[in-house]
């Protein structure tokens, strides 16, 4: 939020944390990204002080509280304490999230290049990572970072400016809205808190794919392959314009293998929390259907270079991991129950594979 003539009104990290190194696990420099998202953020909304102090610590307890509907409605976390998030504005989240994709990338091993290569491809590639971050900034509502936080244990962050704009946007009920939005990051919060190897998991497909090279004459041999795939000229249906297909069709056989994997959790967790939001139900938030409805609307919408922007970022295949993971979720309930869904969460075997996040039935056989 931003100063208006009654005076400051900016909700601000708690704890910033700086980036403590250039560089880490990937050529990039981490400090330069966070300096550049801040300086390309664009201004947040206008309120008054008092409204600004309101929001804060209204979202403040809106993530603890939500975090016990989910707890009721998916019995996991029983015993975890339950915790506030942390309340941010644009700039304090573009800087945890960098100091987070540092942690969660520390671990990958690429291949040793001179120094003074090193430190130009770091300076340029911070510097597409802070203008993303910018971009991505003024948009996102709440994150988990499981490696963000004190001593990278995790941090719940909620960023006012983006929920008091959407709530304007959207012309809904602000205290009901934002406890929407907690009970979607609140998820995310319980699937890696209370399910111990979640973690750690996570990370080390990351690592992996990052880790797996092939040379780039191999790259360039299926690249005719992956743009015919982008035009739609292959005959696979749905992957026309699908940036994630030509990623995809661009990686040596290993790196499409841990892929495949990272993207099935990705989509899981994503489906899962759109579904635990929305089972929470009317009792909690009365006008639940009415905000799914605008906010799924909102997500589609946008000008001609708001939806290429999304596009490239990858953000049009995020959307459909959420309809995706969360109709997998919707499936397996109604079939098992909210005991048989959490099976998901017993160890790295019980996840869903690709194919079975399409096919919930084909899951529940393997499992059952």
């Amino acid at each position: 939020m931003q100063p208006d003539a009654t005076g400051p009104a900016t909700v601000t990290d708690p704890a910033p944390a700086a980036p403590r190194r250039d560089g880490g696990g990937l050529p990039v420099n981490w400090s330069l990204a966070a300096t550049t998202a801040t300086r390309l953020m664009p201004a947040g909304p206008r309120t008054s002080p008092a409204a600004a102090r309101e929001l804060v610590e209204r979202l403040r307890g809106d993530s603890a509280r939500a975090e016990g509907h989910v707890r009721e409605v998916t019995g996991l976390g029983a015993g975890l304490p339950l915790l506030p998030a942390d309340v941010l504005d644009r700039a304090a989240w573009a800087r945890a999230a960098v100091e987070g994709m540092d942690a969660l990338t520390s671990g990958a091993e690429l291949p040793a290049s001179p120094w003074p290569v090193r430190t130009v491809t770091a300076a340029g590639s911070g510097a597409q990572l802070g203008a993303l971050l910018a971009y991505m900034g003024a948009r996102v509502l709440g994150q988990y970072d499981p490696f963000g936080g004190p001593g990278g244990g995790g941090r719940l962050m909620v960023v006012a400016p983006n929920v008091h704009a959407a709530t304007t946007a959207l012309d809904v009920d602000g205290e009901q809205f934002g406890l929407w939005v907690c009970l979607h990051e609140a998820t995310h919060r319980l699937q890696f808190t209370a399910v111990p190897w979640l973690r750690d998991h996570f990370a080390g497909l990351v690592s992996d794919l990052l880790t797996l090279q092939e040379p780039d004459t191999d790259k360039l041999a299926r690249l005719p392959d992956a743009i015919r795939a982008l035009r739609g000229e292959d005959g696979r249906k749905g992957r026309k314009g699908d940036v994630l297909a030509l990623v995809e069709l661009l990686q040596g056989p290993e790196q499409r293998a841990v892929l495949d994997k990272l993207l099935a959790l990705s989509t899981l967790l994503e489906g899962h929390a759109d579904h635990v939001m929305d089972a929470v139900g009317p009792e909690v938030v009365p006008d639940v259907a009415v905000i799914r409805r605008r906010f799924t609307e909102r997500r589609r919408g946008g000008g001609i270079v708001d939806r290429l922007l999304r596009a490239l970022l990858g953000v049009e295949a995020k959307m459909r991991q959420y309809a995706v993971g969360a109709a997998f979720c919707r499936a397996v309930e109604r079939e098992a129950g909210m005991d048989g869904l959490n099976r998901v969460w017993e160890s790295p075997e019980t996840l869903p594979t690709r194919d079975e996040l399409t096919d919930p039935p084909a899951w529940l056989r393997r499992v059952g």
